[in-house]
């Protein structure tokens, strides 16, 4: 982006609220069901039937809005938002409006390096709408109704973020923060978590925003930064030629790598809001508060301070083990278990994470436990092996279903602890290399190398590497 300009972005994210029915109807909201299977008459929208709301989406909403350190709203209402689509049935769907669940919260992110405050403007309760099929139709478009009447907390930014990779980091936090307060999976491919980006440019040091298109429906991090830096690019382009920036919806195409053209942007008063007639305004009383609040767990910024402080870890090894709930529960009883933090830290950034990533493969689906991942740590530890034979012991164990012990004594590879062996084998190798001897002392520090590759080489890897190092230096020098 030329530096004459600047971004201004905004982001809309639809976050689907695990509960186990839909947000006005009984009907159950598991993904991948027959289509059509799982819509009932309210869903349908079939005359004479009335929605009743879902007081666990409500609570789920309230337990976001505490997370945020948002206002509750004490009194808020449903709207029918009006607009004719195929796979609305009803021809409107039920949203708020003026008076939403959720008002005024904040998240904080960082990016590279310094954190910046993004403010949520409101978070409002709404029914998904169903799904439109367009392949396998022969020219024609299918409409599966499932997902109609399923709960969407949609969660709205301030226009607070200046460059796509400042709204990756927003999203990100945003998806761990739902994670963690247990309200959505964040699953993006199944569509439970997808977001709008407003984008629109201005002069550098102007006040004044520029003209914003919308972007729809991204539901990836990686494209939401590519259709952002697409646009960003875009409306330059068509401002430095002359041009001026229409506001609009847009699609982004991830084949071709751009945004195209949907629609006109509407405004609100195009969708003709008014209140819903068939449901009672929402009170929540403090006393519910207080009650969501006392089970709110211990959020992702405040266990990565807790980490930092109680493990002595970095900060960078902190966010990694507390970008989610499951890794940094995983990460506490491995610790507690095994009693060695350190070693805990380097294991779970580098091994455990990477064997996950190779194998597509989430924390809670690991192959090797807790307990028998903290059996292999307190082997380490205790000098039983050596950190080499520790990896491959972890192999065995995420193929396996033994113990580390098992696996050591089964394998035979335990270390050799006798000093009066090890001192035996290093006096041969010391006799039998003159030459590499020679260049040791005549100051060629890789020549140790060659010498205590002997050593272990003669002991099967199973001598302790710093004390062959040692004893080897200490002869050398003597």
């Amino acid at each position: 982006m030329s530096s004459q300009w600047e971004a201004v972005i905004g982001l809309e994210i639809h976050t689907q609220l695990s509960t186990k029915s839909k947000i006005f109807s009984g009907a159950a909201t598991a993904y991948g069901a027959e289509p059509n299977t799982q819509a009932c008459a309210v869903d349908l929208g079939l005359p004479g039937v009335l929605p009743v709301l879902n007081e666990d989406a409500v609570r789920k909403a309230v337990t976001f809005g505490l997370a945020i350190d948002a206002d509750i709203a004490p009194h808020s209402i449903f709207a029918r938002k009006n607009y004719f689509y195929p796979d609305l049935p009803k021809g409107y769907q039920i949203s708020q409006f003026e008076l939403p669940i959720v008002g005024n919260g904040h998240l904080d992110i960082e990016v590279d390096g310094e954190t910046k405050r993004i403010g949520i403007t409101r978070a409002h309760l709404e029914e998904d709408a169903g799904k439109s099929l367009h392949e396998d139709f022969h020219g024609l478009t299918g409409i599966d109704l499932n997902r109609a009447g399923t709960p969407l907390l949609e969660i709205v930014s301030e226009p607070d973020m200046r460059s796509a990779k400042e709204a990756v980091a927003y999203m990100r936090k945003l998806h761990e923060l739902v994670r963690y307060l247990e309200i959505c999976d964040g699953n993006m491919q199944e569509g439970s978590f997808r977001c709008d980006a407003n984008v629109s440019v201005r002069p550098k040091g102007h006040a004044e925003f520029g003209t914003r298109a919308e972007i729809k429906n991204i539901n990836s991090f990686k494209f939401v930064e590519k259709a952002i830096n697409h646009e960003i690019e875009r409306q330059i382009d068509i401002i430095e030629g002359g041009g001026k920036v229409v506001q609009e919806t847009r699609l982004y195409d991830a084949n071709k790598d751009e945004t195209r053209s949907m629609r006109s942007k509407e405004e609100a008063n195009d969708y003709r809001y008014f209140p819903d007639p068939d449901l009672l305004p929402v009170v929540i009383e403090e006393s519910l508060k207080a009650e969501i609040r006392a089970t709110l767990p211990e959020l992702p910024d405040a266990k990565k301070q807790r980490f930092i402080a109680q493990y002595g870890m970095d900060g960078e090894s902190a966010a990694t083990l507390t970008s989610s709930r499951e890794l940094a529960d995983f990460y506490e009883q491995v610790v507690t278990e095994s009693g060695e933090a350190k070693l805990a830290t380097n294991w779970l950034t580098g091994d455990v994470l990477g064997a996950l990533n190779k194998a597509g493969l989430e924390i809670g689906d690991c192959p090797v436990s807790a307990d028998r991942l903290a059996g292999l740590l307190k082997r380490v530890a205790d000098n039983t092996i050596s950190g080499k034979t520790a990896k491959q012991v972890f192999d065995k164990l995420w193929n396996g279903s033994e113990t580390a012990d098992e696996i050591i004594e089964k394998e035979g590879l335990k270390q050799i602890t006798d000093t009066g062996a090890i001192e035996a084998i290093v006096d041969s190798v010391i006799a039998a290399n003159p030459g590499p001897v020679e260049q040791y002392l005549s100051g060629k520090e890789k020549a140790l190398m060659a010498l205590v590759g002997q050593i272990m080489k003669q002991t099967q890897g199973k001598a302790n590497p710093a004390e062959v190092n040692k004893m080897l230096i200490a002869k050398l020098k003597g």
